[in-house]
């Protein structure tokens, strides 16, 4: 029986004094899967990420992540955010910005040379490698970030819009490599407003407003609602809410 990666209880978020971006979320997030937060601009998703990373003040509730609070110290080197911004260095190389990373995590310099080929080569990234990442295209800059939040083996891999910018064929790639991932007892969370790539996560958050909509697998998700896709679901389930 797998364990829970994150459990959240009563969670509200206020931004501002009225605008509610999270509102009274309960709910369980299982190890090792890849968990979509799926719904459209303004759903609550960002916001519901930096909450589990502890990046966001909470209103009211209580997030636990992998056992411990959300945003305790001793979490720091089991889970990885990428956040929709590039958080890369422009003016380095795409090899210095991740021994950079690799050296700020601490990682010693025998494990970190090997690392380092090991993420360059997961990415596809060895022919950019000592280029300088501000002459990169978007969807190459995107796969920097991705790399950066590979690096440590972290538990909890959290990616917000992380295929945002790929071609089709490298976007392909990047969900075999979360397949592997997960495969490998890491658990991953997703956040896309593409219903298509919610098809592929293990277990799904459909969220709209701040509230979540429905909770479960893509299959059990359409079985409940009689539908053939995460798409007409959420349809089905926006409109009953009307």
């Amino acid at each position: 029986m797998n364990k829970n990666a994150v459990e959240i209880d009563d969670l509200t978020v206020l931004l501002g004094k009225k605008v509610f971006a999270i509102k009274n979320l309960d709910l369980s997030l299982p190890e090792g899967k890849i968990i979509g937060f799926i719904g459209p601009s303004g759903a609550g998703k960002t916001t519901l990420i930096r909450s589990i990373v502890g990046r966001q003040k909470i209103t009211n509730g209580e997030i636990t992540v992998l056992g411990l609070p959300a945003g305790s110290a001793k979490l720091r080197p089991q889970i990885s955010y990428m956040t929709q911004e590039t958080s890369i260095y422009p003016d380095l190389t795409v090899r210095e910005n991740i021994v950079y990373f690799a050296t700020m995590y601490g990682i010693k310099k025998k494990k970190r040379k090997h690392q380092v080929e090991v993420i360059l080569s997961t990415l596809d990234l060895k022919k950019q490698a000592d280029r300088i990442v501000g002459s990169l295209s978007g969807g190459q800059k995107q796969r920097v970030s991705l790399a950066i939040a590979l690096i440590g083996s972290p538990k909890l891999i959290v990616l917000d819009e992380p295929t945002v910018g790929l071609d089709p064929l490298l976007r392909e790639q990047i969900w075999k490599l979360f397949k592997e991932l997960t495969a490998n007892g890491k658990t991953l969370i997703i956040s896309s407003h593409v219903m298509e790539e919610a098809q592929r996560c293990d277990d799904l958050l459909l969220l709209r407003e701040g509230m979540l909509l429905a909770h479960g697998s893509p299959e059990e998700l359409c079985n409940r609602t009689g539908t053939n896709s995460v798409e007409q679901c959420f349809l089905k389930l926006v409109g009953a809410k009307k």
